[in-house]
């Protein structure tokens, strides 16, 4: 098991979060599987940007991203170094902090 940190965020996560995660899940899905309602426009497809996050901890030790998630990447908004989109990250052992940006480039909140 490795522990997510969350950051806290205005609206998705006040207060902040420490999550446990089984090696090899997805970032996004655990994240809604812990009651923190990460947008995820295209249901996990790679297709958008609204799963972004920044990566403040553990980011050398996930999977490398594809050349499609780096061109998306590319319009999100607040990007980073260190952004990946949690759709298309896979939990490894080593612990991390993430960090969800303030705002999306959608323009309507979906309801999932």
């Amino acid at each position: 098991m490795s522990r997510i940190t969350v950051l806290p965020h205005a609206q998705l996560c006040p207060e902040g979060a420490i999550l446990e995660a089984e090696e090899g899940a997805s970032l996004c899905e655990t994240l809604l599987d812990n009651e923190i309602a990460i947008e995820h426009a295209c249901e996990m497809s790679c297709a958008c940007t609204t799963c972004h996050v920044i990566v403040r901890k553990g980011f050398n030790s996930l999977n490398p991203s594809t050349e499609d998630e780096e061109d998306l990447l590319d319009a999100a908004w607040g990007l980073e170094a260190t952004s990946r989109l949690s759709c298309q990250v896979r939990i490894s052992r080593e612990d991390m902090v993430i960090e969800i940006p303030k705002y999306t480039i959608n323009h309507a909140r979906e309801n999932h």
